[in-house]
């Protein structure tokens, strides 16, 4: 597949029902939010444009030609859009940087798990086998899996490339129809995701992209009839929403929302280990993800020394410009989210806080006109203050003491998300049994932050309902239809004597 220049960024179209046309909705503006300078323009979905995308995408699931295709037929599709992204991941990565303020590091890692999980629904897809039940009668039973039809993904912000391929892949896998709503923040990797798989030649109508507001181009994906199922990751107040909505028209849909996830360090832990899982797990990405480890629980006879040790590590850490291959922090998405990040750090203080590192934007000059905040670690705040309690989607770590497990189970469970958990101990027993206990759809045991699109991820509580990636998540869109075939050859017999022969 031909490589694009890395230099050049999307136009400005949107790709509606398989052919790129000027928005007519209301005015996006992609900034680099690195220094404030404007990406692109451009004119986002209206409802009108949404409504298009949804009937070209009615026309196309339906074809014979993309709705019988085998099961290795289809997975060919998406082997082809895996090495369009393959061969595009500088682009996609310096794309994906100038949208979110990315390391060049990370939106590479991005390009290249997004490649990643096409080519494992397409294996999936392959391996992927309907069953034979077991027989109670004189009739062969079956048990087959149907496309839903037309599926909106709406993606969060943060992870743009990885987040549009969890759900498009396998949703097309499935047979199905996508209409993606990317973030109006963060609008231009979606739609360069939309030229590969044009170029990769999938029927036209199967896929648009539709970035616009959540209240005009959001509603429409979730609210209109044809749409069958949708998949949607950002904040818990959206989801609620969503649920309700989609609880009307009795129609599944996925939520990943947000968490306040505990890391808990124990005592006899390698605090080597455990301060760097921590810093990764917190920092990276600049805070700016929703299974950040933002609160932090360490054994009270550990305590002063690890957060001294810890609070000397996060100084340490270099922030500075996405393109900077030393840097570790890079900038927030926008000014506005960093303002929301300092306001957040400033009200806790206010409310008794102690500030240990952080805590302000960075004062170099040449971060002056970017959305940088500074590693922010704060202690002494009770697991009832409000920063222990609401995300902050930001750099922003709180460190609180505990005396033994049954407290730290009870602090950790005592939160209205449950996303995810760190635990880090040599003892594994005790990992094991803390880990059960916790209330959360993953927990990392002397790690953090790992990912496997093989593995099944998703939230409990108000993190979010059903889970993505994993085998599971190709059936996630899909029906599932029995079907009994007679083997007698004869009348049933309850009405048996009531039919005149032939």
């Amino acid at each position: 597949m031909r490589n694009v220049a890395s230099t050049s960024l999307p136009d400005g179209r949107l790709f509606i029902g398989g052919e790129w046309t000027l928005g007519t909705g209301a005015e996006i503006t992609s900034i680099f939010p690195a220094d404030g300078s404007v990406n692109l323009r451009f004119r986002g979905a209206s409802r009108e444009d949404g409504l298009l995308a949804i009937e070209r995408a009615k026309v196309a699931q339906a074809e014979p030609s993309w709705l019988d295709l085998k099961p290795h037929e289809r997975a060919r599709y998406l082997h082809r859009i895996a090495d369009g992204i393959e061969a595009n991941v500088e682009r996609i990565a310096r794309i994906q940087t100038r949208d979110t303020g990315k390391t060049l590091q990370e939106t590479r890692a991005l390009a290249a798990s997004a490649a990643g999980t096409f080519r494992y629904f397409a294996a999936v897809l392959e391996t992927s086998d309907e069953a034979l039940t077991t027989p109670r009668g004189n009739a062969l039973t079956l048990s087959v899996w149907e496309p839903l039809g037309l599926v909106s993904a709406i993606t969060p912000w943060n992870s743009p490339i990885a987040s549009d391929a969890q759900k498009v892949a396998p949703a097309l896998a499935a047979g199905n129809a996508v209409l993606l709503k990317p973030a109006s923040w963060s609008p231009l990797v979606s739609l360069e995701l939309a030229r590969i798989i044009e170029v990769s030649g999938l029927p036209p109508g199967l896929f648009s992209v539709l970035p616009g507001a959540g209240r005009e181009i959001g509603n429409l994906l979730v609210e209109h009839p044809s749409i069958r199922r949708v998949s949607f990751t950002g904040g818990t107040s959206t989801g609620r929403t969503i649920a309700r909505q989609a609880a009307e028209k009795l129609m599944p849909v996925s939520l990943e929302l947000g968490g306040k996830s505990p890391t808990i360090v124990f005592a006899d832990a390698d605090q080597d280990m455990a301060i760097a899982g921590i810093l990764y797990g917190i920092f990276s990405s600049t805070g700016q993800s929703c299974i950040a480890g933002a609160r932090l629980f360490v054994e009270r006879p550990i305590y002063n020394t690890f957060l001294a040790r810890l609070t000397a590590a996060t100084k340490r850490l270099r922030v500075g410009h996405p393109h900077d291959a030393a840097t570790q922090v890079s900038c927030l998405i926008h000014p506005d989210h960093r303002d929301a990040v300092e306001a957040q750090v400033n009200q806790a203080i206010k409310d008794g806080a102690r500030l240990l590192a952080g805590g302000s934007r960075p004062d170099d000059p040449t971060l002056a006109e970017g959305a940088y905040y500074l590693p922010t670690i704060l202690a002494d705040a009770p697991n009832s203050a409000r920063i222990c309690r609401e995300e902050v989607f930001g750099p922003v770590l709180v460190v609180l003491p505990f005396e033994d497990e049954a407290e730290v189970i009870s602090q950790s469970n005592d939160n209205d998300y449950g996303l995810a958990c760190g635990i880090w101990t040599r003892d594994f027993p005790r990992a094991w049994r803390v880990g059960k206990e916790i209330t959360t759809g993953t927990v990392w045991i002397n790690t953090y932050k790992q990912f496997s699109i093989s593995t099944p991820f998703g939230g409990e509580k108000d993190s979010g309902m059903s889970r993505e990636k994993g085998r599971d998540g190709l059936r996630a869109y899909q029906r599932q239809k029995a079907v009994y075939v007679d083997l007698t050859n004869r009348p049933i017999t309850w009405a048996a004597d009531t039919v005149e022969r032939t």
